[in-house]
């Protein structure tokens, strides 16, 4: 065990030494009121010590060394109920996340490469426990078993020169019985008088899996040293009195109620000019059914390929589409063969792995990626010992989680794909990089529809839970009335072009009108006032976007120096930044928007942090989470590639008022 785990360890046994000498010279002169039941949660953290060896990790990864002993601090929490109907003895029931994850110690591959190894295995724990009072006092022991079922399985394995692994560890228990013994002392924090009582209980105690290795194979152990600390309430009812049922819990925070803002640009331009930076996402998405690439991606003859440069492709991109930013950037996309092509002829000592994935058949995963190595040597004669190729059934990081049943097609497309890695500076890798050797930069003149930041966002808060439906009018001063809606999400944005129409300037009176789920109707009303802009004034937005794979938002601190870094110099005085999360379409649409409120939340919080820096300069931030309603959507859902986009946070920034 680690000299740091070994301290905490110490910490924790000299905290209840002194916790136990206090509390049992305090005594109990006075009879405190002993409720009989108490309920209550409890936090702490795992001391996990691993024993036994690891290498045969799941059926594609069998690393070269096998790894020997670990260990790792991770989180632990329960609710619980504790039963006390005697002075000296009780039962507690604790149901529990229990995270036993941590990391071997690192080994030598044969390539005389380091190699690292670190787990996440994590259960929910049912935790039946006796509680003892020795000395009629605060300390108590405390001892069960323990019944575990696992919820999580992650491995991720890193060696140098190779592709870091993220994988789940194959012939995993679903169920371990284990068994547990510790200590503790209840501090009280009421008096001993009050009917209601709170109790603080600081613990620690010992875990053992009682000989059941946490996998079926090979022989890795796990102990455990738990420390942490329970919060628990309790009451009694007083005899002999009519008293009106004791209240515990109590609601402080009321009915939720509906909040209606409007927020209106000072200036409504027609148009943007927008130097945008953009990600570049190294997958090439196969259709279901078919390992032959798809027509939509640019594939060229070999002479084509022969005069092929990325600068020239980018520089030559048309200004118009037909379809604004999300075609722009999918014509860009969709040349991801031939910049991979040309990077890798413009670099004859780099090198890339394909990876092919298809559902539970890696054998047709090492098809397309033997389509896409064709393509690579025949179009652009790159040597074929520089394209290296591996079948999978599931992508690094699939987008189908396990027990997925719903959108079971759309996950199925977006982990039917081929992967390109590399491990050269000047082969494009996902948004995220530490190089930022990712970004491809080019010019949108023009956006054909109003570009955010002249957009009109009307926000009814609590709509998403409160409401079945809500919807806006505006009346302007001649009394012409327009309606808008009726939209279910928190937040809708109408164009301030559509507004106006034709006019240069408008006042209007706007009402919300908000139908709630018993049919009653609540209406809340607001004021705004629009200008129409001669141009778009004379400095170009900026523009960046941040990809995320699914259902990932914590991953976002991965960007910090991207942000701080790329994007943190664009913010100049009197600038404005508008941060707008979007998810794609696939699963429960408030838990998608939720997901693109917390990624854009957490890109406010890095930029202004980054802002702190420089307190000479006002920044406005604004953040926005737009979920996953296509009429906002950066991108189409159509296909899996723009479903990847649409999984964004986009950074507008307009350095001064047009």
């Amino acid at each position: 065990m680690s000299k740091n785990i070994i301290q905490q360890v110490k910490y924790s046994i000299a905290l209840f030494a002194l916790l136990l000498s206090a509390t049992t010279v305090s005594g109990q002169k006075t009879a405190r009121n002993q409720p009989r039941w108490f309920f209550g949660e409890s936090v702490g953290m795992n001391l996990n010590y691993y024993r036994g060896i690891s290498q045969n990790l799941n059926e594609t990864t069998l690393v070269p060394v096998p790894f020997q002993k670990g260990e790792g601090i991770k989180p632990y929490a329960s609710i619980f109920v504790e039963y006390k109907p005697y002075k000296k003895w009780g039962l507690l029931l604790n149901a529990a996340y229990d995270n036993r994850g941590g990391t071997f110690k690192d080994v030598m591959a044969p390539c005389n490469c380091p190699a690292s190894l670190s787990t996440n295995l994590s259960y929910v724990a049912v935790e039946p426990s006796i509680k003892f009072v020795p000395f009629g006092s605060h300390f108590y022991v405390f001892g069960g078993p323990t019944f575990l079922f696992n919820i999580n399985k992650e491995f991720v394995y890193k060696q140098l020169y190779q592709p870091e692994v993220h994988g789940n560890y194959s012939q995993v228990r679903d169920n371990i019985i284990g068994a547990q013994a510790g200590a503790g002392v209840d501090i009280p924090l009421s008096a001993k008088s009050n009917l209601t009582q709170i109790v603080l209980s600081p613990f620690a105690s010992f875990q053992t899996d009682l000989g059941a290795t946490p996998r079926s194979i090979e022989n890795w152990s796990i102990y455990t040293v738990r420390v942490g600390v329970a919060l628990k309430i309790g009451a009694v009812k007083r005899t002999g009195t009519s008293l009106k049922p004791l209240v515990i819990f109590r609601d402080l925070r009321g009915k939720k109620k509906i909040f209606f803002s409007v927020r209106a640009p000072k200036l409504i331009a027609p148009f943007r000019h927008v130097q945008e930076v953009m990600p570049l996402r190294n997958s090439i998405f196969f259709n279901l059914g078919s390992s032959e690439i798809p027509l939509r991606y640019k594939q060229l003859t070999s002479a084509e390929a022969t005069t092929f440069t990325e600068a020239q492709m980018v520089q030559n991109a048309p200004d118009d589409l037909g379809e604004g930013r999300s075609g722009r950037q999918m014509a860009i996309y969709h040349q991801i063969l031939n910049i991979t092509g040309d990077r890798l002829r413009a670099d004859p000592k780099s090198t890339v792995f394909l990876v092919g994935s298809s559902d539970n058949n890696p054998a047709d995963g090492k098809v397309m990626a033997e389509k896409v190595r064709s393509y690579l040597v025949t179009k652009f004669s790159i040597d074929s010992s520089r394209i290296t190729t591996e079948g999978r059934s599931h992508p690094l990081i699939p987008s189908e989680q396990k027990g997925a049943v719903h959108e079971l097609n759309l996950l199925h497309e977006g982990d039917r794909r081929v992967d390109i890695i590399s491990n050269a500076s000047s082969i494009a890798v996902p948004v995220g990089n530490r190089k930022n050797r990712d970004l491809v930069a080019f010019d949108l003149n023009t956006i054909p529809a109003d570009p955010l930041d002249s957009q009109v966002i009307f926000t009814t808060e609590n709509a998403n839970t409160l409401l079945q439906s809500w919807s806006v009018q505006l009346t302007d001063e001649k009394g012409g009335i327009q309606q808008f809606g009726p939209f279910i999400n928190d937040i809708a944005a109408v164009q301030g072009n559509k507004i106006l129409g034709d006019n240069k300037y408008g006042n209007y009176k706007v009402v919300m009108t908000g139908i709630h789920s018993d049919g009653t109707i609540e209406k809340k009303e607001s004021f705004v006032s629009l200008l129409k802009a001669e141009n778009d004034g004379p400095h170009p937005n900026y523009r960046f976007s941040i990809l995320f794979e699914f259902d990932q938002s914590k991953s976002i601190a991965t960007y910090e120096n991207f942000l701080t870094k790329i994007v943190g110099p664009y913010l100049t005085d009197q600038s404005i930044v508008t941060i707008h999360g979007h998810t794609d379409i696939i699963g429960d649409e408030k838990h998608n928007q939720k997901l693109s409120e917390e990624r854009a939340m957490e890109v406010k919080r890095i930029l202004a942090k980054y802002a702190k820096g420089f307190p000479d300069r006002k920044v406005q931030l604004e953040v926005l989470g737009f979920g996953e309603q296509e009429a906002l959507a950066p991108f189409d859902n159509k296909f899996p590639e723009e479903r990847f986009y649409n999984r964004c946070v986009i950074i507008d920034i307009s350095p001064t008022n047009p």
